[in-house]
């Protein structure tokens, strides 16, 4: 009987305590979205590279092909020919700005994708620290009413022992006294 009131007791203490909240959710909630949207920054400037890097494969395509018909082309057409060689060449050389900015950016956008996965990082260590040591608590918490819960059946059996043993010596002592005709 006491024992299945020790466990009720030890359930509804447990039900009192409130899950592990973390102070500091919303400010991490708050930097996981800002790392989310820098990682898209991050995917359309490595869009932009790749872009970059495939305009400069085709103007090379370009280039070949327009040397491989200046091989076969009729001598009149050279001028042509170099004229628009020349206009290739000079695209390529943008091209290849244009990839290095890009590729600047990129570089950039990364940089700060970095700086705030670290700051995430802190912040889940921080929350990990202090959920650990939440845990910690609630044990230190449960370990101590199991102690008290201890200790109070301690008593109750101790008492009911000596009220056991008190019964047991006025028996007697009737059993006795009702011998001796008192």
């Amino acid at each position: 009987m006491f024992i299945t009131q020790d466990l009720s007791f030890i359930m509804n203490a447990r039900k009192c305590n409130m899950p592990f909240q973390y102070r500091l959710q919303k400010i991490l909630d708050f930097r996981i979205r800002k790392k989310e949207e820098q990682l898209l920054v991050v995917q359309r400037a490595q869009q932009a590279v790749n872009m970059a890097e495939e305009n400069i494969r085709k103007n090379e395509a370009e280039i070949q092909a327009t040397k491989d018909g200046l091989r076969t082309a009729d001598p009149m057409m050279y001028e042509t020919y170099d004229k628009y060689l020349n206009y290739l060449w000079e695209k390529a050389e943008e091209l290849e700005q244009i990839r290095q900015k890009a590729q600047e950016q990129l570089d950039l956008e990364k940089e700060k994708l970095v700086r705030l996965e670290q700051a995430v990082k802190v912040l889940e260590k921080h929350k990990e620290r202090h959920k650990e040591i939440y845990l910690e608590e609630e044990k230190a918490a449960e370990l101590k009413q199991y102690s008290e819960l201890g200790v109070t059946r301690f008593f109750r059996q101790k008492q009911e022992k000596l009220e056991q043993e008190e019964k047991e010596v006025l028996a007697e002592l009737q059993k006795i006294e009702g011998e001796n005709g008192y």
